[in-house]
């Protein structure tokens, strides 16, 4: 499908409709309610009105102001939720389809991959809504929080991984906060949104690079958040404490196909 092209004339934003494959290029002839027409290389087409500003503020798709929030940056809360089995198995993300087989319905959903592979889910939740939806549960997506990350972009991760977790839920889902940290500096946002003795997940990917680094925001991360169970994604340190749930890496990537 062809991508529509944006622009924005006052308080008011279009969407270019496609002509022949390409998209429209060309004068606004008029605006109204109902949207407005433009001629392009192609020939004449439609403009269609997307959103006033004062509605945008009523979107909560824009606002993101839905649900309830914690902590200092009112981060949204994924609340605490019991899984109905001990026995956990995972799929990635990336190897999850539409209408899976049953096997791997079975299996909860985690993102310990690259973020590429599942920006979308933030920025147009609902699209994959249904796909995920038949999995028995999902892990927050682990949007990545580098050391050398600006802060805010380490904040706008955390919210974002907490913003998805709590729209899944309001969908019925049964859901699991991955909580990630960097530095020290981390810990202000980085186990808010979450509610106290729930389950938790972590990821072991590249985490032995920075052994201290990694126990110094797990051991926080247990007297924050005190979680009843932790699912860790990856082989635990030997001195990780708690209640662990260890998932294998390779055993994650054996879909039934």
């Amino acid at each position: 499908m062809p991508f529509p092209e944006y622009r924005r004339t006052r308080s008011w934003y279009f969407e270019y409709n496609t002509f022949r494959g390409k998209n429209q290029v060309g004068t606004v002839n008029y605006l109204s309610k109902s949207g407005a027409t433009c001629r392009s290389r192609d020939g004449p087409g439609k403009v269609i009105l997307l959103m006033q500003s004062k509605q945008m503020r009523n979107d909560p798709l824009f606002m993101r102001n839905s649900y309830e929030t914690a902590g200092k940056w009112g981060i949204p809360i994924v609340k605490r939720q019991k899984l109905p089995f001990d026995d956990i198995e995972l799929v990635a993300c990336s190897d999850t389809r539409a209408n899976d087989n049953e096997e791997n319905k079975k299996k909860g959903v985690h993102f310990f991959v690259d973020d590429y592979r599942f920006s979308g889910i933030y920025d147009h939740p609902e699209r994959s809504l249904k796909k995920y939806s038949q999995y028995a549960f999902l892990l927050t997506p682990d949007f990545s929080t580098y050391s050398d990350m600006d802060l805010w972009r380490q904040l706008e991760s955390v919210a974002k991984n907490r913003w998805v977790g709590a729209y899944w839920q309001s969908k019925g889902r049964i859901v699991v906060p991955t909580i990630s940290w960097s530095g020290s500096r981390s810990f202000e946002f980085c186990f808010d949104g979450v509610e106290r003795s729930g389950t938790v997940a972590v990821g072991m990917i590249g985490c032995k690079r920075s052994r201290i680094g990694f126990m110094r925001g797990y051991n926080e991360m247990l007297e924050r958040l005190q979680p009843e169970k932790i699912i860790v994604f990856g082989k635990p340190f030997s001195e990780m404490k708690g209640n662990i749930m260890p998932v294998d890496y390779q055993s994650s990537r054996k879909v039934v196909r």
